[in-house]
């Protein structure tokens, strides 16, 4: 399995998270990339590959163009405005203040294009963000070339930014824009399985009135887990939409045995729609001591959850999404992918 990865991601590294009420350092950091690299060289898992630019206009289809502007040019404003911080959101068109105006005063731009106050804008987050996109889309290629899977090593992730809004870590959504590139190339029917611990709510809003994607997600139950809004069972679809999107939302403290029956479920929905590709949306955040998670899955489980999810026998992209225990990331990111090789 080929690996993509680029250290432009380092190009995001922001110092202020919004957590409990304090600033602190954040969860999603460079250093999550060095522990996934270091245990792909100690088991020798792949070859590791720089990406090459690919050319699509699938990012505009996924994304509204004025949302992408302002992620381009959010920092210098937030900087020229005068801020001393990073930026982050303090206001938000709530549903007592209804609008069809954009400010255009950056404070109020923030709080128009952010969905989370967690995630800060920082200097070169744009620049990463769209570097991590296009490792998703070499890694997409990679399958359209014919390869039996791929590994798209992304940072920042990207299941959380909806078409216009960014947060939960996420600015460009990285596993969309790849499927419907995949889309554009030629491929019928794409589904997209988000198996990190927090539900793929940008995924989700994107796919939600579409046949020709098919979105699964499984994850902590949004009455207690972020991003709370979205993620319910009921939630299946609208318009040409309905009947393919689907959510397995779980309690704190479900183990592997739990959750696996969920896998098990969305896998009969994804052969029964006859995808010509998978997308996986891997986040590993559902490991028993993630910091910011509430499963119960161990290293071990990850080896499983990839033996069952190639069962499908389908050309399958990774494209890595979320896992904050830094220490196990490595491990367990690395266990999936040698889970599903085997």
């Amino acid at each position: 399995m080929k690996v993509v990865y680029t250290e432009a991601h380092r190009k995001r590294a922001s110092k202020t998270e919004l957590y409990g009420g304090e600033l602190v350092s954040p969860f999603e950091c460079p250093e999550r990339m060095d522990y996934i690299l270091d245990r792909l060289n100690k088991t020798g898992f792949g070859e590791v590959i720089s990406p090459h630019e690919v050319q699509s206009t699938a990012l505009y289809k996924i994304h509204d163009k004025d949302y992408l502007s302002f992620l381009k040019s959010a920092w210098d404003e937030w900087k020229t405005a005068g801020f001393k911080g990073e930026a982050i959101a303090t206001v938000w068109q709530s549903r007592s203040m209804p609008s069809s105006y954009i400010p255009d005063f950056i404070e109020g731009k923030m709080g128009y294009y952010c969905l989370a106050a967690e995630t800060s804008i920082s200097n070169g987050t744009a620049d990463a963000a769209w570097e991590s996109l296009n490792v998703a889309l070499c890694g997409a290629e990679h399958i359209l070339s014919g390869d039996v899977s791929a590994f798209s090593l992304c940072r920042p992730p990207g299941h959380h930014a909806s078409n216009d809004q960014f947060g939960g870590y996420c600015f460009i959504n990285n596993a969309s824009v790849a499927a419907q590139h995949m889309r554009d190339k030629g491929l019928d029917k794409v589904a997209v399985l988000d198996v990190d611990f927090h539900h793929g709510n940008g995924t989700q809003a994107i796919f939600y009135n579409r046949s020709d994607v098919l979105f699964l997600s499984l994850h902590g139950d949004p009455m207690h887990a972020f991003p709370h809004f979205l993620g319910h069972a009921d939630e299946v679809g609208y318009s040409e939409g309905e009947g393919f999107n689907f959510n397995y939302p779980m309690p704190a403290g479900t183990s592997f045995s739990k959750w696996s029956e969920s896998l098990e479920l969305a896998l009969q929905q994804i052969s029964k729609f006859g995808a010509d590709a998978l997308i996986v949306s891997l986040g590993v955040d559902t490991f028993e001591k993630d910091p910011i998670s509430f499963f119960k899955l161990a290293s071990d489980d990850f080896i499983k959850m990839g033996a069952r999810i190639a069962s499908l026998k389908l050309p399958t992209l990774f494209v890595m999404e979320g896992g904050y225990a830094v220490k196990e990331i490595g491990i367990n990111t690395v266990n999936v992918l040698m889970g599903f090789e085997a």
